[in-house]
């Protein structure tokens, strides 16, 4: 008698492994993830006043950021006032259309604001401009709606 085999030579394997797959996709996400920590930036929270010309500035130069203990930020640093003028005077060096962006906490004292304004100015930037966030759609009087 012949040998029988439960195998037959003239069937091909019906079935897909997926497991390789599975492993190239896990090998892919946990990549996906290990970059995504190097591409966050780092962001100081500050809640921004409100205004109704709030536009887009694309040439900002500098980031200045004032927080609601008054604390200066020189592109998410923490930075003393000295270094800041310092960094101003050498982008305007570098510069001339260099510009800086102050944002500030709506809590921060207007004082604080207009020290760093002249702090800038004083230091070669002569173009600046503040931060803020859009409120909505104005009423019909040019003021903004009662809560906003």
């Amino acid at each position: 008698m012949a040998a029988s085999s439960r195998w037959d030579d003239d069937d091909g394997i019906n079935e897909i492994n997926v497991t390789p797959l599975v492993d190239v996709m896990l090998v892919l996400l946990v990549i996906f993830l290990v970059a995504s920590i190097y591409i966050v930036k780092d962001a100081i929270e500050v809640d921004l006043p409100k205004a109704a010309s709030a536009g887009e500035t694309l040439d900002t130069t500098l980031a200045i950021v004032i927080d609601r203990e008054g604390r200066l930020y020189l592109n998410g640093r923490h930075t003393p006032d000295e270094l800041v003028g310092q960094a101003c005077k050498q982008a305007s060096e570098k510069d001339a259309s260099a510009q800086a962006m102050i944002a500030a906490d709506q809590n921060v004292k207007h004082g604080d604001v207009i020290r760093v304004i002249d702090l800038v100015r004083s230091n070669g930037l002569t173009r600046f401009a503040i931060n803020v966030k859009q409120t909505d759609i104005l009423d019909g009087a040019g003021a903004a709606p009662p809560g906003g």
